[in-house]
């Protein structure tokens, strides 16, 4: 009898130990590496437009201050 009652608890210890899978951890998305190139590409072209209105705003006060100049002497 024993023999018997172990047969028939046999498959219920099996299927206990199956149980539902756990899903898996949701994997973390890897880092973009795009936006950092496009950062690294961006920064110099930000400096040279800076760069670039500042001699602008330096060329015309310089034409300012010579228009003025030559204002002065002309009178």
């Amino acid at each position: 009898m024993s023999r018997s009652l172990l047969l028939a608890l046999l498959p219920l210890a099996l299927l206990a130990g199956c149980s539902k899978p756990e899903p898996p951890e949701k994997e973390r998305p890897p880092e973009p590496q795009a936006t950092q190139l496009r950062d690294a590409m961006k920064a110099p072209l930000e400096e040279a437009k800076k760069a670039q209105e500042d001699a602008r705003k330096a060329a015309e006060e310089q034409r300012a201050a010579i228009d003025a100049a030559t204002d002065a002497t002309s009178n």
